[in-house]
């Protein structure tokens, strides 16, 4: 991200800021997606994101880092907002994970990276992401969610089985 235009946003420049929105929306929209699966919820934790990155835009000290600051914030607000629903939950007791036949079949690869994320409990695909793509260690993983690192563990576990399962009936 240029500088000048973060500076900008400093300034509370209203231009600026849309011009950061465009460039950033649709990255972050993806963050948002694989985490939460209802569109309001996205466009709630979206909002809440761009108006923390806003307003505490003035705390980034290095602009250089501006993008993984701002994937951070939107992590954050995404797993706020799965505790606020209540439906962190990481209990597999009674889960079913429907076929994946039931999906639309023609997406592309990221949207089929998506979908399959989709088929599995909020609480496994939190940690999934944080673990496999966030790239975070099980110790923190457990600390933002309030579990223990054996749990964190487990779900990533369980994740990765269900994965693979859709994978391999869908002959991806």
């Amino acid at each position: 991200m240029e500088r000048e235009l973060l500076l900008e946003c400093q300034r509370n420049d209203r231009k600026a800021q849309r011009k950061v929105y465009e460039k950033m929306a649709g990255k972050l929209y993806l963050v948002c997606k694989r985490y939460l699966k209802s569109d309001e919820d996205i466009e709630e934790v979206m909002a809440d994101t761009f108006y923390k990155i806003f307003t505490k835009i003035s705390q980034l000290e290095n602009p250089d880092i501006f993008e993984a600051w701002a994937k951070k914030i939107t992590v954050n607000e995404c797993l706020q907002k799965l505790r606020s629903n209540k439906t962190l939950s990481v209990s597999l007791e009674d889960y079913h994970v429907p076929s994946f036949h039931e999906a639309e079949e023609s997406l592309s690869f990221e949207k089929d990276i998506l979908s399959l994320l989709n088929f599995l409990p909020e609480g496994c695909r939190a940690i999934f992401n944080l673990f496999a793509i966030e790239g975070y260690p099980h110790k923190e993983i457990a600390t933002m969610l309030s579990i223990s690192e054996g749990t964190s563990k487990s779900q990533l576990n369980f994740a990765r089985k269900k994965l693979q399962e859709l994978l391999i009936n869908q002959n991806i």
